[in-house]
């Protein structure tokens, strides 16, 4: 059984281990939420809601606290970690107010004398969750799982133990004996989906075909939340100013380590220039440092196989015609700090070009005209999201639908609303999470039919 362990990304020292589940005792959790799920699917939805707010309750009580754990392991800054427990918290209360009407049974008028569907519940839900954001990622899947019915087990990524099991306690102090986390190695997964009636996965797109490999074999359901290496596409009309810092924002929060971030920086030759010189401007303004310090605008990376994974595509970048206009060296301190990095000409010839780049490492396309900039964006095996900045938003729509995404922001960088279905196509997934679209996902939508 291999053990969990977190290492503190700012001083790269070991800080906590736990070991790993035997077979017999994942056995014993999944026996425990088979016989949860049938108590707490016989509830009503109202009743439910009002037991998951008691989580959100707690999450609010005891936000500093947790905050501080996920910055200890996952090297985020504690403003990026405060807001990651809020927006979970919100996240709770959203499907509280919405999921009952939305799981309410809907007749539908056909020759029967009563006919309609009923949404409920497929069971035991496993998740196979990574580090990057260990509370708001988990919550993503767990509550409207959890709100229509089913019971959840979340195999957590073996970096983040301390603040994983500080949120199961919060979970059991809510009352709530429907979800469980199964500190299990790769070995048991299949185990745990064979078992399972259903299984969420957000990750790496080269996990995510082992992930859906295994459902499949098992004939198991599944949502696949992927890589992502999303367009930030810049007209000519557009706000240079604004777009290169809001293209900042998306690209160096919490270290680049997002798939949703912007990640391929595209511009027309009108502004390119322009463009590439505030972009780099505002990203040489970042300051590297302790996530928990105020002043630090750039957190480490989480962990050290990361950074060198990285600094190979940059050096691999360079070695292929691409310009290194900021960053691009290893820092000497301690910890695994990598510095706010641009790289202008990427060309096809780049591995960043086909690869999803997880750290604060910004490719600059430069397209030949509009057309090629859509081009360019859609020549990628991912799918997630992408921007388009543009002062005529009419035209910005016409250009939206011809990306090959799961989201298009205009004159916005790509982010995730509770409101909105987020997901992706190709490499990136397939499935939503958040909005009501997510809450169908794990449900079996049963047809009623009355002679």
């Amino acid at each position: 059984m291999n053990a969990f362990t977190s290492c503190n990304p700012a001083t790269a020292e070991v800080v906590f281990t736990r070991p790993g589940w035997s077979q017999d005792r994942l056995e014993l959790a999944l026996s425990q939420l088979k016989t949860a799920q049938t108590r707490w699917a016989a509830l009503s939805v109202s009743h439910r809601a009002q037991c998951l707010l008691q989580l959100a309750a707690q999450l609010e009580a005891r936000r500093e606290e947790l905050a501080s754990l996920v910055t200890l392991e996952v090297g985020k800054r504690t403003a990026e970690c405060l807001a990651e427990i809020d927006k979970s918290a919100q996240l709770i209360r959203y499907y509280a107010e919405l999921a009952p009407s939305l799981l309410a049974p809907q007749s539908i008028a056909t020759q029967a004398s009563q006919s309609g569907v009923a949404f409920e519940a497929l069971g035991c839900v496993l998740a196979v969750m990574p580090w990057n954001y260990p509370i708001w990622q988990l919550l993503r899947f767990a509550v409207p799982a959890l709100m229509a019915g089913n019971t959840c087990l979340v195999k957590p990524a073996p970096s983040v133990p301390q603040c994983t099991q500080m949120l199961l306690e919060l979970v059991h102090a809510a009352g709530l004996d429907c979800l469980d986390i199964a500190w299990i190695d790769h070995e048991l997964v299949e185990e745990a989906i064979r078992r399972c009636d259903a299984v969420a996965f957000t990750g790496s797109t080269h996990t995510g075909r082992i992930i859906a490999s295994l459902a499949g074999k098992h004939l198991k359901k599944t949502v696949l939340e992927l890589g992502g290496s999303n367009p930030f596409i810049v007209l000519a009309d557009a706000d240079v100013a604004a777009a290169a810092q809001d293209a900042v924002n998306s690209r160096f929060r919490d270290a680049g380590q997002s798939c949703n971030a912007a990640k391929r920086m595209i511009v027309v030759p009108e502004i390119a220039d322009a463009f590439v010189a505030a972009f780099v401007a505002a990203a040489s303004k970042l300051q590297p440092g302790d996530p928990r310090d105020p002043a630090t605008t750039l957190s480490p990376l989480t962990r050290a196989d990361l950074r060198e994974a990285l600094h190979a595509q940059v050096m691999d970048a360079c070695h292929q015609g691409a310009q290194l206009l900021l960053g691009g060296q290893l820092p000497p301190a301690p910890g695994f700090f990598y510095p706010a990095t641009v790289l202008d000409h990427v060309t096809a010839r780049c591995r960043v070009y086909h690869e999803e780049v997880f750290g604060p490492v910004a490719s600059i396309l430069r397209a030949r005209d509009e057309a090629d900039a859509i081009r360019l964006a859609n020549d990628t095996p991912f799918g997630l999201g992408a921007s388009i900045y543009t002062a005529d938003t009419a035209h910005g729509w016409e250009l939206a639908r011809q990306l090959e995404v799961g989201s298009v922001f205009i004159n916005r960088h790509t982010s995730s609303d509770l409101r909105l279905p987020f997901g992706g196509v190709k490499a990136s997934g397939y499935g939503r999470e958040l909005s009501e679209f997510g809450l169908y996902e794990f449900v079996n939508v049963k047809t009623y039919w009355q002679k």
